[in-house]
């Protein structure tokens, strides 16, 4: 028998859950430096601090895609910490 109640109940679970990551990605900081550039972002992708030293524009483009990329890694194993209970809602799950 469908239970209405236990989709609404899992649908909260996975809100909790995404929730408690996105506080997670917050609290993560990665730093990343390249060709003099140094960049501080934390893993919900805000910039903390950016050092130029001088550098071109082209140096801080390459460094600051660098830190998204890898502030994008960190989420996506956050995420994939998830990914369980997201098969549930999309008719994996019983």
């Amino acid at each position: 028998m469908f239970n209405p109640f236990k989709q609404i109940g899992d649908i909260k679970k996975m809100r909790d859950q995404a929730m408690a990551i996105q506080r997670e990605l917050q609290a993560e900081e990665i730093a990343v430096e390249r060709n003099g550039v140094a960049i501080l972002i934390t893993g919900d992708q805000k910039i903390i601090n950016l050092a130029s030293n001088g550098r071109s524009d082209e140096d801080v483009k390459e460094a600051v895609n660098e830190a998204i990329k890898k502030a994008q890694e960190v989420a996506a194993r956050k995420l994939s910490q998830m990914g369980g209970g997201l098969g549930g809602l999309l008719g994996g799950g019983n």
